[in-house]
């Protein structure tokens, strides 16, 4: 870069003007931390997963590039978006052009309206608006379905098509509404009263597709949020994608991910009601079994009371109650027998247990003097004394050596 000097050297080089430009722009506070807005042309997302576009204006254009490790980060947009780039101008030396690396990039507008989304959610939220008491039960088999949303969209054919294929038991009404534009909060709140008012819907379905933020914006007046939070059937709400956010979704009895979302929460499946109309027919099967056996126990209790009255079925009667006391005795002295024996084995097996002899075969050893007195302490005898050991089998005479109390 240029070097102060008292002589001003004649020429500088193509590298040292660059390098000096590149020091000038990233030494200013301001070009290091700057949002730029403008319209998204000459988009390139390489293999590399960076990504170069150019951002313009009706006067200039400036190269942007977004490495791949913030690329990630960065919401989708395309050729012709209008955006805010943030990041710091550097100048890239090998073309000695100047460019935006861009680490933030948000939809021109959506700062502010985030902003406002933010202040508006924080009030209804304070008014308790998004309260979980206010929140009602959705019907599990609704009998009439309610949708708010375009007569035109996709959405609304993507949740017609995903009722009819999970829950065609239900009647649907469509309120036809705009989603999108200064009239979408009007004509939503008078759909979703008309259908409080003149159709009364066991649910109502409010949605429609992706969007920026500011499509989405109707979803966040505030006399949308109030006809959603009282309105008189539950509301499901299947606004845009999966990410995005709005008022409506926080004030709804229950919020789905998208359209087709909505639709699901709102019915139950085909394959869970085909089991319950299984379970059905087994309960009815196994009552009017149980109804068969019922009757046909009743008369066989019928008939065994007719026999019970014949004076051969009493002898017969009699007869077996003798047989039953013979095995009764028999089972008794049997029994008796059984204790007997085992009281007897008990007490053999505690005499057994008392033998010296059964005492020794466990490895133990009876000590005598010479006397005949059996030694159970090593001060009964002194050193040079003769005893007798004896074992399980056979036995040992000894001369004590020495003795030893521990």
């Amino acid at each position: 870069m240029f070097q102060p000097t008292l002589l001003r050297p004649s020429s500088f080089t193509v590298t040292e003007v660059t390098q000096y430009l590149r020091t000038l722009l990233e030494s200013d506070p301001l070009l290091q931390d700057v949002w730029i807005a403008g319209e998204v042309s000459n988009l390139s997302r390489p293999a590399s997963g960076h990504i170069y576009f150019t951002l313009k204006d009706g006067g200039a254009a400036i190269k942007c590039v977004i490495w791949r490790s913030a690329a990630f980060r960065i919401p989708e947009f395309q050729v012709g978006s209008q955006i805010e780039a943030h990041g710091a101008v550097s100048v890239y030396e090998r073309d000695g052009t100047y460019q935006l690396y861009v680490n933030a990039v948000r939809m021109r507008g959506e700062g502010e309206l985030y902003q406002e989304f933010l202040r508006l959610k924080a009030r209804l939220e304070a008014d308790g608006w998004f309260d979980e008491e206010r929140k009602r039960p959705l019907p599990e088999r609704p009998r009439t379905i309610g949708i708010v949303t375009s007569a035109t969209g996709a959405a609304l054919q993507d949740m017609l098509n995903t009722l009819r294929g999970r829950y065609c038991l239900a009647e649907v009404v469509i309120s036809p509404a705009a989603v999108q534009g200064v009239e979408a909060p009007g004509e939503i709140v008078t759909a979703l009263h008309k259908l409080n008012t003149e159709v009364h819907p066991d649910v109502i379905l409010l949605a429609r597709g992706g969007g920026s933020m500011e499509d989405l914006w109707a979803f966040n007046d505030e006399r949308v949020v109030f006809a959603v939070a009282e309105s008189e059937a539950p509301v499901i709400t299947g606004i845009g994608h999966e990410t995005d956010f709005t008022l409506a979704d926080f004030a709804a009895d229950l919020r789905a991910p998208t359209p087709t979302g909505a639709a699901v929460a709102a019915t139950p499946s085909r394959d869970d009601l085909s089991r319950e109309i299984e379970n059905v027919f087994d309960d009815i099967y196994s009552i009017a079994i149980g109804n068969i056996d019922s009757a046909r126990a009743a008369l066989l209790q019928a008939a065994a009371r007719l026999n019970r009255e014949s004076p051969q079925r009493r002898v017969e009667r009699e007869r077996q109650q003798v047989d039953m006391l013979s095995l009764q005795i028999g089972r008794s002295l049997s029994h008796r027998m059984t204790v007997y024996k085992a009281q007897l084995e008990n007490r053999v097996g505690r005499l057994t247990a008392l033998n010296p002899q059964g005492i020794l075969q466990r490895g133990y050893a009876l000590v005598r003097r010479e006397d005949g007195i059996i030694v159970r302490s090593a001060d009964q005898i002194s050193s040079g004394d003769h005893i007798t050991t004896t074992f399980s089998r056979g036995s040992a005479i000894s001369r004590v050596e020495s003795t030893r109390l521990d």
